[in-house]
């Protein structure tokens, strides 16, 4: 997309196509009006104030909220989802665009510079044209990275990065206190899916000898290996762009799977949702042949999708069962996150009953 001389980068979260056409709108425009055209398909560059542009998404998302008609929590799990789809796919057809040095030419617009290089690096030059609510994420990362975020059981601050899990809801971080402290004397430790890296930093401090996290995301990545070092676990610890497991064996192998068995929509979805759980079919799999004689892997996992109904409750004994495991100890932990918090709906009086549990893995 390219108007004149100016190479113009597209930047989207959820992989869209560039927009063919793009309308230049301003302060002016309504959001009844604004929900009309993008709706038709158009494209809205915002060339106003920023404040009213926030103002404006905001105006435009209450419009697309509707009265729940769900009658199972099932039902009101695939509302929301939908929900979710159809305002990202109305709001991120509100555009801003930023110039050469990641510039914001709106009136009253904050410095976005540092965010941009966070997530995208350097600029390639031209124009980068993004969805403002894209951005938005953006900033509140950036802001977020910067003050770091207290973790129950992490001695320091993590910094999560942008599009990387970050754990606001603690409980699978929490089971980890009940792993002996005689298990984790010198042992390796495989962290996949490792995110941020903090299963890792917590039982690094907690006395396991190394760790190599991997992960598919190369924003996951980079976000461990700088959460290491700024913790002091550099020399302990490495962050690997695999599928699953890396090479060789450890003594403890962990893994906080996505938990949801459904289509993920963008890569910030990868962190919770895994189609037919085809990811945790495969570690489980894998287990045995990555565990060092006497080893043991601890699988921290919710079960929610049993109480949605998304799969059976002998669903997870018969993997176990295909992959030749056995569950040597267990501990489980209920649900004290926000949304466990707020019964308003079928879908919010289920997670409230959400139990999250640590399974002590080992082969049959």
């Amino acid at each position: 997309m390219s108007p004149g001389p100016m190479t113009v980068t597209w930047r989207s979260e959820s992989d869209d196509p560039a927009p063919a056409k793009v309308s230049a709108v301003d302060d002016r425009l309504r959001a009844d009006d604004a929900v009309r055209r993008v709706r038709r398909g158009e494209y809205l560059r915002y060339e106003g104030d920023f404040h009213n542009a926030k103002q404006l998404l905001q105006a435009m998302g209450r419009r697309l909220e509707t009265p729940s008609r769900a009658k199972s929590a099932l039902e009101a799990f695939r509302e929301e989802r939908q929900s979710r789809l159809l305002e990202h796919q109305t709001l991120s057809r509100v555009l801003v665009a930023l110039d050469a040095d990641y510039r914001l030419a709106l009136s009253r617009a904050p410095d976005v510079a540092v965010a941009c290089r966070e997530v995208w690096g350097e600029s390639p030059g031209g124009e980068t044209l993004v969805p403002l609510k894209t951005l938005l994420g953006m900033l509140g990362a950036a802001q977020w990275r910067q003050k770091g975020l207290t973790v129950p059981g992490l001695k320091g601050l993590l910094r999560p990065h942008y599009g990387v899990f970050a754990p606001t809801r603690t409980e699978y971080v929490d089971l980890l206190k009940q792993v002996p402290a005689a298990r984790l004397k010198d042992a390796r430790v495989f962290d996949v899916g490792t995110g941020t890296g903090v299963l890792s930093f917590v039982l690094l401090q907690r006395g396991a000898k190394s760790a190599v996290g991997t992960d598919v995301d190369a924003r996951a990545v980079a976000c461990a290996t700088d959460n290491a070092e700024a913790l002091g676990l550099a020399d302990r610890f490495t962050a690997l762009e695999r599928d699953l497991y890396p090479e060789g064996q450890a003594d403890l192998v962990v893994c906080n799977p996505p938990w949801i068995p459904e289509t993920p929509k963008n890569r910030v979805d990868r962190a919770v949702y895994d189609e037919d759980a085809g990811m945790l079919r495969r570690f489980l799999e894998g287990l045995p042949a990555h565990l060092a004689p006497g080893g043991e892997g601890l699988l921290i996992i919710s079960d929610l999708p049993e109480l949605l109904g998304l799969r059976p409750a002998s669903w997870l004994p018969e993997q176990l069962a295909a992959a030749k495991l056995q569950v040597g100890w267990k501990h489980s932990l209920g649900a004290y996150h926000q949304k466990a918090k707020v019964r308003v709906d079928q879908l919010h009086s289920t997670r409230a009953k959400e139990v999250t549990t640590l399974y002590g893995l080992r082969p049959a």
